[in-house]
């Protein structure tokens, strides 16, 4: 009896396997369904639904991405499609991932992140014509933000040394000297103007 429940374990097991796999690939159809209908909410939760089962599900987790992507969720499609490539096998789908990922990143203008994507992406299938052309845009409008922070870098620097600056009066010792001696002279006078001064007649004296 005992080989042959040895026997029967691994039988069992395939079996088991295989249903999951049947079922995986019928939720990943529904979901498919419905990312072709514009349902993408439906179809994230097919999919999603699908790596409960079958966590390494490498075509779910393509899928997925790409309906994050379609529901204008960016950040989170460039995370599952990053998280996929440490399934896929193949290094041509490893390639599809990275270009759809960076495509992911230009979404978000993110321009330097979505640059190293297609590179890896390249590096995987140096083919890929789409990734080339994506990685050249990116690159030119990198390099064209780059000139326009310089210009606009210049520019300021520019308008803040045509601005007039401030002139500070220093004054030296003797200027310092003049000035107290003319306010004790001009304080004296008023003093000795005071003091000779007479009240008019009949003006009362102020009661200081």
């Amino acid at each position: 009896m005992k080989p042959l429940s040895l026997l029967i374990l691994p039988i069992l097991l395939l079996l088991m396997a295989n249903a999951n796999a049947q079922d995986v690939n019928h939720i990943i159809a529904k979901g498919n369904e419905a990312y072709q209908q514009q349902q993408y909410d439906k179809a994230i939760e097919k999919y999603q639904e699908a790596l409960k089962i079958s966590p390494g599900n490498e075509i779910a987790y393509f899928n997925l991405g790409n309906a994050l992507f379609r529901s204008k969720k960016y950040e989170e499609a460039a995370a599952i499609f990053e998280a996929a490539t440490q399934h896929a096998e193949e290094r041509t789908f490893q390639s599809k991932l990275n270009y759809n990922r960076g495509v992911s990143f230009t979404m978000q203008k993110k321009l330097q992140e979505s640059i190293d994507a297609y590179k890896q992406s390249l590096r995987l299938n140096s083919a890929d014509t789409l990734a080339r052309e994506n990685l050249q845009r990116a690159l030119n409008e990198l390099k064209r933000q780059q000139q326009q922070n310089d210009q606009q870098k210049k520019q300021q620097s520019q308008k803040k040394e045509s601005e007039p600056k401030p002139q500070q009066s220093k004054l030296n010792k003797q200027q310092v000297q003049q000035l107290l001696k003319a306010l004790e002279e001009q304080e004296k006078r008023l003093q000795d103007k005071m003091m000779h001064k007479t009240p008019s007649p009949g003006q009362p004296d102020k009661d200081w």
